[in-house]
């Protein structure tokens, strides 16, 4: 794989679906089940993985170090066969990049008033 610098905004931009399983483990390790469930959730049933898909963009996003296989079971009694994911280090600053580039095309969309009015928060 070639070096990458350590800037996080040398990754971006994100895929959508980079984007939304690196969000998907934002707030704990999933496996990769619950990763496709959670995206699911968020996308209110828009964005549905294949299983496929899934395990290759785990793959490439473990390639990149983005994310860590993780021992972690936070059930007892888990499937001990689960492989579940967390956000590396890194991974979390290129979610953030990331999220930050696209507040800021969302805003300029709003100036434009292709979302209407801008918010007055």
């Amino acid at each position: 794989m070639p070096h990458r610098d350590v800037d996080p905004r040398s990754w971006l931009p994100l895929t959508p679906l980079a984007f939304q399983a690196l969000l998907a483990l934002a707030d704990m390790e999933r496996h990769g089940y619950a990763i496709m469930r959670e995206i699911e959730s968020h996308t209110a049933g828009r964005v549905r993985l294949r299983t496929g898909t899934l395990y290759t963009l785990l793959q490439r996003l473990l390639d990149e170090r983005l994310i860590e296989e993780s021992d972690a079971r936070p059930a007892a009694g888990d499937d001990t066969r689960r492989r579940y994911y967390a956000l590396t280090s890194l991974g979390r600053r290129v979610l953030t990049a990331e999220a930050h580039r696209l507040e800021g095309l969302v805003g300029a969309a709003r100036r434009k008033r292709v979302l209407g009015r801008p918010s007055r928060a």
